[in-house]
C-alpha cells in the first residue's frame, strides 16, 4: 500500500531509470578501477594500490548494516539527492588534495566518504526503482539497469582515464594536473545528474518506518536470523564465497599489469590505450557477455549449466598468463593482440558472472525477505573479494606477473569445485513461481531498502 506521499504521479521509468544507474555506476567505477589507474600513473606500487583501493569496497559490503536505518528520516529521493552533491563535493575535493605531499593518504581517505555516500546512493535508488513501479515495470526495465550502470562504467573507466591520458601526450599537462581536470568533469557529470534528479526522480514509497533505532535493529535481526536458517544455507554461501575466487586476484590487478611498463613485465600501454581497451572495448564485451549468459541460462537451466559457467569465467585467465608469457620489452605486443584476448577475458567473465546472480537470487534470497535476503548475500559475495584484490598487488611486486597469473589459474580450482557441488534447495517448480509473483510487499520492501 502506497503513502500519501506516492499519490504523486510518477515520472515515465525512461525519463529517470538511466539516469539513475548511470549516476550509481561512475563513483563505484571510480573508486575501484579508476583510483588504481592515476596512482599508478603517479608512480606507486601494484601493492600499495591494491592494498588501499580494495580496502575501500568493504563499504558496498556493509551497507545492509546502515540500510535500515536510511528509512527514518526523510524519504529515498532525499537521500539519492543529498549523496549526488555530496559525491560531487568529493570529488571536487580529490582534484585538489593531488598537489599536496601526502596525497595519497588524504585521497584514500576521502574515498572511504566517497564510498559510503556511494554505496548509501545504491541502496536508496534501488528503493526509489523497487517501490516506484510495479512488478512488470521492474522486469520490463532491469535490463536498462544493468546497461545504463556499465555506461557509468564506460564513462570513468574509459572517457575520464582517455582524457587524462590525452591531456598527458597531446597537450603536455603534468600528470597531477591531468587527472585533476579529468576528476573534476566526473565532479562535474555528478552535479549535473543531481541537478536533473531534482526534477524528474520520484520520492519512492515510504512504507511503515520504524520509529526508533531499536525497533530497527530488532527487524534487522530478524532477517538476519532468518537467512541462515534456509535450507542447505551453508552449502549455498560456500559456493558464493568459492565461485569468484580466482576473479577476486585479477580483478584489480589485471588493469595494472596492462599500465606496467615493459620493463617491469607489463604491456606498457598508454592511458588512451588502456582507456580504449580496458574501458570501452571491455565493457561492451562485458554488456553482450552477459546478455548472451542470461540467454543461456534462460535457455537450459541454470543447474545444467551452472559447472560449464565457472569455465567460462575462469578459462579465459589463460589469456593473462598469455599475455605475461608473451610480452617482453624487445617485443612488445601490438594493440590488436591484447585488445582482443582482453575482449574475450571480459566476455567470458560476464557470461559465467549472470550465473552467480541468478544462484543468489534464485537459490538463496527467496522467501518473506527476498530483497533483503538479496541483499544480504551480494554483500557476502563482494565481502569475499576484499581480501584477494588486497592481496594481488603484493602477490604480484612479489611473484612477478608471469608468476602471478597462473596463480591465478590454480585459485580457479575451488570454483570449479563450488559449481559442481552447488547445493539446489529450490526446485524448478518453486524457481518458476517465484517469477511469477508480484511486487515485494512491504516488509520486504522495506527493508530491503
Amino acid at each position: 500500500m502506497r503513502s500519501p506521499a506516492d499519490t504523486k504521479a510518477i515520472p515515465h521509468p525512461i525519463v529517470w531509470v538511466p539516469s539513475l544507474y548511470f549516476a550509481m555506476g561512475i563513483p563505484f567505477s571510480l573508486v575501484i578501477w579508476v583510483a588504481g589507474t592515476m596512482f599508478k600513473d603517479l608512480g606507486h606500487s601494484d601493492g600499495q594500490i591494491t592494498v588501499a583501493t580494495a580496502s575501500i569496497g568493504i563499504m558496498w559490503s556493509l551497507k545492509p548494516l546502515w540500510a535500515a536505518f536510511l528509512d527514518m528520516y526523510r524519504t529515498k529521493r532525499f537521500w539519492v539527492l543529498a549523496m549526488e552533491f555530496a559525491l560531487t563535493g568529493l570529488l571536487i575535493l580529490i582534484a585538489l588534495a593531488l598537489p599536496l605531499p601526502n596525497y595519497f593518504q588524504v585521497i584514500i581517505a576521502m574515498m572511504w566518504v566517497l564510498a559510503f555516500c556511494s554505496s548509501t546512493q545504491d541502496i536508496t535508488a534501488d528503493g526509489i526503482y523497487i517501490t516506484s513501479l510495479e512488478a512488470k515495470r521492474q522486469a520490463a526495465y532491469i535490463g536498462i539497469q544493468g546497461v545504463f550502470w556499465n555506461v557509468g562504467r564506460l564513462f570513468a573507466v574509459a572517457a575520464v582515464v582517455w582524457i587524462a591520458g590525452n591531456l598527458q601526450e597531446s597537450h603536455g599537462y603534468e600528470p597531477k594536473a591531468a587527472w585533476a581536470w579529468s576528476l573534476g568533469l566526473s565532479a562535474a557529470t555528478m552535479a549535473l545528474l543531481g541537478v536533473y534528479h531534482v526534477f524528474k526522480l520520484p520520492q519512492g514509497s515510504v512504507g511503515e518506518r520504524a520509529h526508533s533505532v531499536g525497533q530497527a535493529m530488532r527487524s534487522f535481526g530478524e532477517t538476519l536470523v532468518a537467512f541462515f536458517q534456509k535450507e542447505k544455507i551453508w552449502g549455498m554461501l560456500a559456493f558464493v564465497f568459492l565461485f569468484r575466487s580466482a576473479e577476486g586476484l585479477l580483478l584489480v590487478e589485471a588493469p595494472l599489469f596492462m599500465q606496467s611498463s615493459l620493463e617491469d613485465g607489463g604491456l606498457g600501454l598508454t592511458l588512451k590505450e588502456k582507456g580504449l581497451i580496458d574501458g570501452l572495448f571491455g565493457t561492451v564485451a562485458t554488456l553482450i557477455g552477459g546478455l548472451l549468459g542470461g540467454m543461456f541460462i534462460a535457455r537450459f537451466g541454470l543447474k545444467r549449466t551452472l559447472f560449464f559457467m565457472a569455465l567460462c569465467i575462469n578459462v579465459p585467465n589463460l589469456c593473462f598468463v598469455y599475455l605475461s608469457q608473451a610480452v617482453s620489452p624487445e617485443a612488445p605486443l601490438s594493440f590488436a593482440v591484447i585488445k582482443w584476448l582482453v575482449v574475450f577475458e571480459k566476455f567470458g567473465y560476464s557470461f559465467g558472472f549472470v550465473a552467480n546472480m541468478l544462484y543468489m537470487m534464485q537459490q538463496m534470497s527467496p522467501g518473506k525477505y527476498h530483497m533483503t535476503h538479496y541483499a544480504f548475500c551480494t554483500a557476502i559475495m563482494n565481502l569475499v573479494l576484499v581480501p584477494l584484490q588486497m592481496a594481488s598487488g603484493p602477490m604480484a611486486d612479489h611473484f612477478g606477473y608471469k608468476t602471478f597469473f597462473i596463480i591465478v589459474c590454480f585459485a580457479a580450482i575451488p570454483s570449479l569445485i563450488a559449481a559442481w557441488f552447488a547445493p539446489f534447495p529450490r526446485g524448478d517448480d518453486q524457481v518458476a513461481a517465484d517469477t511469477k509473483g508480484g511486487r515485494p510487499d512491504a516488509a520486504q520492501t522495506r527493508a530491503g531498502n
